[in-house]
């Protein structure tokens, strides 16, 4: 198990999406969870995301997966895969140590491996980023954050800048991360063959959220209601928009969010959905209701899958949002829905009677037979 070897408070307090920072062995004795060919298998698969980046002279080359290795050069080139905690059990153990953050701010575990001179040049992304050093060893410059920055396109798949002046210069060793808040440019690339794992927070724009709730309104035909004025007055100005008018439109609107359970609905399956494929796997043939409690009875233990964004509001427990659908148990299980979406996994001793009801079990049992929990071997 992987543990931090400084405090998160005081982590938060003065470095969260205030300014970069390289912490000297975050991780004490730090292995890499996956090997170099593991990662390379799984970048080879359809639904893994992945990327192969090479820097050619004074061009870029950019391949997406499924990738072949055939044809690779010597020097100066990476691949990076996706969402790595959703495919290998052992990666997803890196998310852990970060669960001190809101999981609903968690993007993924991105890993890279690269030979020498490898890295996909000067960027700048709009998440924060937790980039642990595993084997081998990488330079890192990080500038400031400025909105003046010049674009340069290399390649189309590259949103590249031309460069920056380093508030940041060192070199990362395994067990070091390098913490990088939103907007700060920054620019990696290996002295030796090495891998990289980054853990992402991505924070949603507002227009995703706008946009994510019309939707939410339309699939669930919210406010299907025309605006009405039985009081309209006559006008000499039949251009005008009356502000009264204006009001009532920008009412109906608001009309719309003045609901607090519906809020909360929206949020839960949206904040639940994921950007990157799953490895569910439908239970074959299906659990029955018994054989879940037998198992758990017996001591063993079912686990989530990785990358499962699993949500519930604390005031309303006893409603669960797992990857963008709403479960509702009975209120006496409201203990259960939280076990389900703070813990990786559940056991018999966690639910103790709550397992009883005869609704949860059922609830878990169609939750295992979806492919969203499984048993612990």
């Amino acid at each position: 198990m992987y543990q931090l070897t400084f405090s998160f408070e005081e982590f938060l307090a003065e470095f969260w999406q205030k300014k970069p920072t390289i912490i000297k062995g975050g991780f004490k004795n730090f292995v890499d969870p996956i090997s170099a060919d593991e990662l390379a298998g799984l970048a080879m698969e359809e639904d893994v995301d992945s990327r192969y980046i090479a820097k050619l002279a004074d061009t870029w080359d950019v391949r997406h997966g499924p990738l072949t290795f055939d044809d690779t050069p010597k020097d100066n080139w990476s691949f990076i895969v996706q969402a790595a905690n959703h495919w290998h059990e052992g990666a997803a153990q890196l998310i852990t140590p970060f669960r001190q953050l809101p999981g609903w701010l968690l993007d993924d575990l991105m890993i890279s491996y690269s030979t020498p001179g490898g890295g996909v040049g000067p960027h700048i992304d709009q998440y924060d980023v937790f980039i642990t050093q595993g084997s081998g060893k990488r330079h890192w410059r990080v500038g400031p954050k400025k909105d003046d920055y010049e674009e340069e396109c290399r390649h189309p798949a590259l949103r590249q800048i031309k460069g920056f002046d380093p508030i940041i210069d060192d070199i990362l060793e395994p067990g070091d991360i390098l913490y990088i808040p939103p907007g700060f440019p920054h620019d990696g690339y290996a002295i030796e063959t090495s891998m990289s794992f980054s853990v992402g927070f991505r924070s949603p724009k507002k227009q995703e959220l706008l946009s994510s709730f019309a939707d939410f309104v339309i699939a669930n035909d919210i406010g299907d209601v025309h605006y009405h004025n039985p009081a309209l007055p006559a006008r000499a100005n039949n251009g005008a928009i009356l502000a009264e008018e204006a009001k009532d439109l920008e009412n109906m609107m608001r009309s719309l969010l003045d609901d607090p359970q519906r809020l909360k609905q929206w949020l839960g399956e949206h904040l639940t959905q994921n950007r990157h494929e799953l490895d569910v796997m439908a239970s074959e043939p299906p659990w029955q209701n018994n054989e879940t409690y037998q198992f758990l009875e017996d001591g063993e233990a079912f686990k989530r899958i990785g990358g499962l964004r699993a949500f519930y509001h604390p005031d309303q427990a006893h409603l669960v949002y797992i990857n963008g659908e709403q479960y509702q148990l009975p209120p006496e299980c409201a203990d259960a829905a939280k076990l389900l979406c703070d813990e990786e996994q559940i056991t018999h001793a966690q639910l103790g009677e709550q397992l009883d009801n005869p609704a949860f079990l059922a609830m878990l049992t169609q939750l295992i037979n979806i492919g969203y929990w499984y048993p612990v071997e």
